[in-house]
């Protein structure tokens, strides 16, 4: 194989593949990128053995096909520290030159024969959706994902497919996220609910953007596919039921406050630069025509902020764990939300538009 190769096209095609690529790995082979041509273009392909992505670039010369398998780290390394506008890649028995202006390396790679072969895309989708809605999405909710939990669905985002409506909701028992997408036609199926792996989902995020763009998804039996431009990502599905949230969404609550997005944000981060290791929970207090937010700790003093607001109703306290508020805050994209709140031992209930909403439970300081 030999490829002349344009530098920037094969570094984002490296790094998107380093996104999927594991970090630890008894199988070293994981570890590698696969490098093959098709036709007139390359593709590089990467997968974990559960989540695997495929990227094609056209900007490269084909002077000889051929299939490559090599050490992610370092190529990525070569090609980011050089400076050429191009670069050429040959293979042989496993061994890979590059070749630049001034330099030459060598690199022993792997048999092509023995990488896991990564999906791809075939056919049309079951569902479309633009692709800057769906990286907004998956902002607005994968945080709220359990990073670590003996719970399996609760390490996933839940895709509710209903019509021309998808909900991504994530949740990790102390927090939910939820953020409804509108489609541009029905979905053809599947109509109901799988669970995609925070992984995957991350990996959304990172396709690369383009204002016109639309995500074609696919799903088969315990897997998910997703198309956008010259990027395929495939993975399998969590396995495991989703908790039914609905249950848990307040509907009777009788106090809300309009906050001023970045104002509330600044609010929240300053009254926790003086919350403690013990409390790890800052005060919100809502009086007529203010709230105050507070945090006190005896080893470091204490903090107040106030807040105007537009409020007339009965006062009360509660208290929440600031950083699970930040999450949430900081994903919005309008300048003002609403805040609704019940009791100091309820969920407080976070809106935005009618896409998003965010429920976060107390904490007793």
């Amino acid at each position: 194989m030999k490829l002349v190769l344009n530098r920037p096209a094969f570094q984002e095609a490296l790094t998107l593949a380093g996104t999927v690529i594991p970090r630890s790995t008894p199988k070293p082979i994981l570890q590698c990128v696969r490098i093959r041509t098709d036709k007139d273009k390359v593709v590089f392909s990467a997968t974990d053995l559960e989540v695997g992505i495929l990227c094609q670039v056209m900007q490269a010369e084909i002077q000889e096909e051929g299939d490559a398998v090599v050490p992610l780290e370092k190529l990525s390394g070569i090609v980011r520290e050089t400076v050429d506008e191009t670069i050429v890649l040959e293979e042989s028995e496993s061994t890979v030159h590059i070749t630049t202006a001034d330099s030459k390396y060598t690199i022993y790679g792997h048999d092509s024969r023995q990488y896991p072969s990564v999906p791809e895309f075939s056919g049309k989708g079951d569902l479309e959706v633009p692709l800057e809605p769906l990286k907004e999405a998956v902002q607005q909710t994968l945080f709220a994902a359990a990073k670590e939990s003996t719970r399996y669905a609760l390490n996933g985002v839940l895709w509710e497919i209903s019509g021309k409506k998808l909900n991504l909701v994530a949740t990790d028992g102390r927090r939910l996220a939820r953020c409804t997408l509108t489609l541009p036609k029905a979905a053809k199926s599947p109509e109901g609910k799988v669970i995609v792996p925070s992984k995957t989902m991350g990996l959304l995020e990172r396709i690369p953007s383009d204002a016109q763009a639309v995500v074609s998804i696919t799903f088969t039996e315990n897997r998910i596919a997703a198309a956008c431009g010259n990027v395929t990502l495939s993975s399998t599905l969590v396995e495991g039921n989703f908790p039914k949230y609905e249950d848990i969404i307040p509907k009777d609550y009788e106090k809300k406050v309009v906050l001023n997005t970045l104002s509330a944000l600044s609010a929240v981060k300053r009254a926790a630069l003086l919350s403690s290791e013990d409390s790890k929970g800052i005060k919100l207090s809502l009086q007529k025509g203010r709230m105050l937010f507070s945090s006190r700790a005896p080893e470091t003093g204490d903090a107040q902020i106030e807040m105007p607001v537009e409020y007339d109703g009965p006062s009360m306290e509660i208290g929440f764990n600031p950083q699970f508020l930040i999450d949430a805050i900081r994903v919005l994209k309008a300048d003002a939300f609403e805040m609704h709140l019940g009791e100091p031992d309820r969920p407080g209930l976070l809106k935005c538009g009618p896409s998003f909403l965010y429920i976060v439970m107390p904490v007793n300081l």
